[in-house]
This record gives C-alpha cells, sequence and structure tokens, in this order.
C-alpha cells in the first residue's frame, strides 16, 4: 500500500507539473506539446480486467482512468511506444474543477477574464474557443464571427469561403454566353441547352458528395471538388462548338457539389439548436459567389482583357479569362488542407484510426437517407427554391440582353443582383426558422418554410408579366429574397430528418436543386419568357403546401401540435430504431456490454466495450469519454 500510494502521488504531482506549463494565453495544443516534452504518449486502448497488471483498479482498490490525448502533429502507429498515465478518480475531479474555478467541468477562467472551454479527453485540442456540447461531439454552441480559431470558427469560414470559390467558378460563364453565342453562332436553344448540362452534371456529384463526406469528412472531399472543378473551367476557352460547350459545362457542374459540403462540415461544427443560423450564414455567403461572378467575370475582367487584345478581339478576350478562377479554386483547395479541420476533435483520418470517429458505410448512409420520406419532400421543396436561383443566376443576363436590349456589361451587373441578397437573405430565412423554432418547435420551421415559399412564388409570377425595365428588377429583388430565405429554412430541417446520415440527406436535397434547376431551364428554352416564369411561380407555390405532410419523427406532423402521447410513441420508436452506431466507449469497470456486430467494422474493425448512450442528442458519432458504469454522474 505505501508503494502504490508513493506511485499514485508522483503521478499526481506530475499532472500537476504538466498543468502548470499550460499558459492561459497559450495557442490550441498546448498540451499536447507538453505531453510530448514530457515523453507521454497515450492511445485509446481497451480496459484491462481488474486482475492484470494495469487494469482499472489500483493495489489500495482505487478507480483509475486511462486518458487518451491524441497528440497534434503526429500519427500513432502499431510499433509506436506508448505510456499510460494512471490518474485517479478523486485527483481527476479535483483537478479538473480546480483549473476550470467553477462548477461546470468543461469551462474556466483564464487569467485576463475570458472563458476557456475545455475539450473532451479525446480532441486534438485541449481548449476552445467557443461553449461546446460535450453530449453532441464537441460542437460549438455559438457563433462568434469575427474569429478564426482552430477548430470550429476556422473551419466555419473555410467552409462559406470554399464554397464561395466553387461558385464563382460554377457561374464564371454565365455573364460571358452572349458573347460565347455570337462567337460560336449558337441559336438561343443550344446555349440555354448548355445551362441545362452544367445544372445536371451537378446532380450526380451532390448525391455522391454526402456520402463521401459521412465517409471521409468534409475537408478532403471540399479540396478534390475545388481542385477537380477548375479543370474543366480552364478548358472552357478551347471550345469551338457546341458539343464541345456541352462536354465542358457538364464536367464544371462538379463545382455545384460544394453546397452539400460545406452544409456538412458546418453541421459538423455546430449543435442543431443553431445549425438553422450557421448552415445559412455559410450557405448564403457561398451562394454570393455566383452573384460576385456576374461582376467581375462580366464587368470588369472582360472589360479588360478588350482591352488587352483590342477592342475587335473579344474572342480572344472572353477565351483567356478563365484561367483566374480555376487558379483560385487549386489555391483554396491547398489552403484548406492545410489549415482547418474536419470535426471539433481533428480530422477524420486520424480520428477513425484510432477509433473515435466511425467511419460510415457509403450505400448504408444513402440508404438510410433514401427511405425517408421526409428527404424526398424536402427535395421538392428545394428544387423549388434553389432551382429558381440557378435559372436565375445563369440566365438573368442572357435574359437582360435579350428583353432590354443591355449590352454584355450592363447586363452582368444587373443579373448580379440576384445574386448579391446571399450576402443576408439566406442567413436571415434559417435565423427566423431557429427563432420560429424557439416559439413554436419544429411547427415553427415548418410553417416559416410554407410562408417563403408562397411569397417566393407570388413574385416570381409577378417577374414574368413586368413588362418594362425596372419591374422587371423590383420583382426580382423581391422574389430573390424569399428563395433565399426558402433555402436557409429548408437547410435549417436537415439536420433532424436522419442525424446518422446527415451527408446523404443534405446530398440528396441539394441535388434536388439542381433537378429543379435542370426543369426550369429547358422549360424555359422551349418557351417564352414570361409563360416560363408564370408557370415557375405556381409550381413552387404547390410545393409551399407539402409542409402540412412532413413529419419529422419526434417533433411533429406537420403542421399539426402532437400530443403527448404520440409524442412518447414516435420517440420510443426513434430509440429502438435509431442509432445502432451511437456508442460511448467506457473507460472504467468491466461489467460494461461487449457487442458484435456489423458496427464494429463501421466504428474502426478493433472490438472496443460500449454501452448504449441516450443523453443528449445523439448525431451517429461515436464518443470517447471516461466514465465508470457504478457511479451516476460523469467525471
Amino acid at each position: 500500500q505505501s508503494q502504490s500510494q508513493n506511485t499514485m502521488s508522483q503521478n499526481n504531482n506530475s499532472i500537476n507539473n504538466i498543468s502548470s506549463k499550460i499558459d492561459d494565453e497559450t495557442g490550441e495544443g498546448a498540451l499536447d506539446d507538453t505531453l510530448h516534452q514530457n515523453n507521454i504518449i497515450t492511445n485509446l486502448q481497451e480496459p484491462k480486467p481488474n486482475n492484470e497488471p494495469g487494469g482499472n483498479e489500483n493495489e489500495i482498490g482505487e478507480q483509475v482512468h486511462t486518458i487518451s490525448i491524441p497528440m497534434k502533429g503526429r500519427e500513432s502507429s502499431e510499433d509506436e511506444s506508448k505510456e499510460e498515465l494512471l490518474v485517479s478518480d478523486e485527483h481527476f475531479e479535483n483537478k479538473s474543477l480546480e483549473r476550470n474555478g467553477s462548477k461546470d467541468p468543461s469551462e474556466r477562467q483564464s487569467s485576463n477574464g475570458k472563458n476557456i472551454h475545455w475539450a473532451s479527453p479525446d480532441s486534438k485540442y485541449e481548449r476552445y474557443i467557443c461553449r461546446v456540447d460535450r453530449h453532441q461531439d464537441d460542437r460549438a454552441q455559438e457563433i462568434t464571427l469575427f474569429n478564426a480559431t482552430r477548430p470550429h470558427m476556422r473551419a466555419f469560414h473555410f467552409a462559406w469561403f470554399s464554397f464561395f470559390v466553387a461558385f464563382f467558378i460554377w457561374f464564371a460563364i454565365s455573364p460571358l454566353l452572349a458573347e460565347i453565342r455570337d462567337s460560336l453562332e449558337l441559336t438561343h436553344e443550344q446555349i440555354w441547352t448548355s445551362n441545362t448540362y452544367s445544372s445536371a452534371g451537378t446532380i450526380f456529384f451532390r448525391l455522391l458528395a454526402g456520402p463521401l463526406c459521412d465517409t471521409y469528412g468534409a475537408r478532403s472531399i471540399m479540396a478534390l471538388c475545388l481542385v477537380l472543378g477548375s479543370l474543366p473551367v480552364m478548358a472552357i476557352g478551347l471550345v469551338h462548338n457546341g458539343t464541345e460547350l456541352y462536354i465542358v459545362r457538364l464536367l464544371s457542374g462538379i463545382s455545384g457539389a460544394s453546397f452539400v459540403i460545406c452544409q456538412y462540415w458546418t453541421s459538423s461544427m455546430f449543435v442543431r439548436e443553431i445549425a438553422g443560423t450557421a448552415n445559412s450564414l455559410a450557405s448564403g455567403w457561398g451562394n454570393l459567389g455566383g452573384g460576385v461572378a456576374q461582376i467581375v467575370m462580366g464587368s470588369v475582367l472582360f472589360p479588360l482583357f478588350k482591352l488587352i487584345y483590342g477592342p475587335d478581339n473579344s474572342d480572344s478576350a472572353w477565351r483567356s479569362m478563365f484561367i483566374a478562377p480555376a487558379i483560385g479554386g487549386i489555391v483554396t483547395a491547398v489552403c484548406i488542407m492545410k489549415y482547418s479541420d474536419d470535426t471539433p476533435k481533428g480530422n477524420y483520418r486520424k480520428l477513425s484510426r484510432l477509433g473515435i470517429a466511425p467511419k460510415a458505410k457509403i450505400m448504408k448512409s444513402f440508404r438510410l437517407a433514401s427511405v425517408n420520406l421526409n428527404t424526398w419532400l424536402l427535395f421538392v421543396q428545394y428544387a423549388c427554391c434553389f432551382g429558381v436561383e440557378v435559372t436565375m443566376t445563369t440566365g438573368a443576363a442572357l435574359y437582360f440582353v435579350d428583353e432590354f436590349d443591355q449590352s454584355t456589361e450592363a447586363a452582368a451587373a444587373l443579373a448580379s443582383i440576384f445574386g448579391w441578397l446571399n450576402l443576408f437573405a439566406r442567413g436571415l430565412g434559417g435565423f427566423i426558422s431557429d427563432i420560429m423554432n424557439v416559439k413554436m418547435n419544429m411547427r415553427g420551421r415548418l410553417l416559416w418554410q410554407m410562408v417563403s415559399l408562397v411569397f417566393e412564388g407570388a413574385f416570381i409570377i409577378c417577374f414574368g408579366y413586368a413588362k418594362t425595365l425596372g419591374a422587371s428588377i423590383g420583382t426580382m429583388v423581391a422574389f430573390s429574397l424569399f428563395v433565399q430565405t426558402s433555402e436557409g429554412s429548408t437547410y435549417s430541417i436537415v439536420p433532424y430528418v436522419c442525424p446518422r446520415a446527415t451527408g446523404s440527406v443534405a446530398g440528396i436535397v441539394g441535388a434536388g436543386g439542381n433537378v429543379g434547376g435542370v426543369i426550369y431551364l429547358f422549360m424555359i428554352s422551349k418557351m417564352d419568357y414570361d409563360k416560363g416564369f408564370v408557370y415557375m411561380g405556381w409550381s413552387v407555390i404547390c410545393s409551399a403546401f407539402l409542409c402540412l405532410v412532413i413529419n419529422i419523427r419526434g417533433y411533429s406532423r406537420g403542421l399539426r401540435r402532437m400530443g403527448e402521447s404520440e409524442m412518447s410513441g414516435q420517440v420510443s420508436a426513434n430509440n429502438n430504431n435509431d442509432d445502432e452506431n451511437s456508442k460511448v466507449i467506457v473507460f472504467g469497470e468491466n461489467d460494461g456490454v461487449r457487442k458484435h456486430d456489423e458496427n464494429d467494422e463501421e466504428a474502426g474493425g478493433d472490438d472496443k466495450r460500449v454501452v448504449n448512450d441516450n443523453h443528449g442528442d445523439n448525431t451517429g458519432s461515436t464518443t470517447c469519454v471516461c466514465k465508470e458504469l457504478n457511479r451516476e454522474n460523469e467525471t
């Protein structure tokens, strides 16, 4: 006993010494560096039985925990030396409270008065700048817009900016379609058909992007999307006929998949209670790339390149311009891989290898999303809002040239007005949805969704009947506002549909937007502008009433308030059928439950002692915590 007490005292002193070296003002990863300097290398291990050396109970019967902290900048391997840092239960709890200076084990104050929010033991980081919810895998509970600290806000800003760049690349050709039509001697139907190919190419890539994010994380998929989307844009200057233009625009549609990746990325960083606002802000600012492309490519770079090549050589001017957005996309991809994270706890590749984050199977994730009726109802509604945006962003400049005899530069400036409303309107839609959720729960979200779609459709019909330039601009601004709010509202509902397959749900719903774009673009290419926009408006109004049949399990059935018995029945069914993957790796006594099934393989392939965790909102991920099965409270 004396030797054991001495050993425990030495361990506790070691922790005290290490803790004292961590300065409150240092950046993230300070604990990792201190552990590295003290040669303390830890890794996730299955707890050993109490009757074996190094088990969970020391010689004097005191409960101990194995703490695993993946070290920053290091990749663990099988043959790498490891040591376990054993900390007594009493010391662990007392030291935590001592550091925090409060009763909340996840928060304390630094010397300058700022709150420090401690990460979970299995996180790459020691602490965060944002308040986090440990029951939702350290997702942030607040949005600090004017901060770019890793991991939460750095990922947020990279998500919307990379989405912005991708949409800039995708729509870079839109303001120049009139010039390309005249240069290649194409017909009105051919040039609008090329728009249809561009939107159709995105459908497949969006469907694929969601399951890929569930499997590999958003960061690497976003970088891949930017690089692959930049290559066909470079090739636009080499086309000489309609067929070549169709092929290039079909392949450039991969950039449109960035929207799904952006939504998945922000959903991975923020709790579902503020997901509507976070997703809407990121997607709104990203969508702005389409509007900025109208101004930069049509009203800035095109006149500049015409000045370089001569006013009579516009053909060479537009062919040379597309190298600029392509280079921007590749540079952004490199920065994403170097300076951002997949999740609050680190990157998917390392977390999956350590068994902390399960690697979902692509087809299983897609199946879970596709069998849910709500996914397809939102698919139709998103087709009627983002499909309208694709149509306007792609063809608005051409519309103003054909209907009101505007020049290429002037038409591009007018068309950009539609996209500029993304600066605030989409975020406004998600914010109002979150407010309505506070007031009326899910019924509030659905009610706002329906109202927004009805107003959108009404103003589109007015736009179709407008006969003057001023009336067209005014009604375009009005329906653009409600297009963006409807998009933000839709993706504030997406995280609730199927938490275990959020990426796949986002991918299917996002693909719906491009399906709508294909339908509307094809419709306008076959009929007059006014008739096409009137039909478009009525289809949007009809889609609004699908909110009456959307049934989010455990929340609401359409706009009808659910009774307590009905709600509890749905929650019971949800607990029985949902979240086979939602597990907690337990470090404690050996009376845990060992489960052997296909989900062990999904979580990394290693056998682990697990216990179902129904505390808090499950999102289908695996969380590693220090927990004793015989205690009522978590340490």
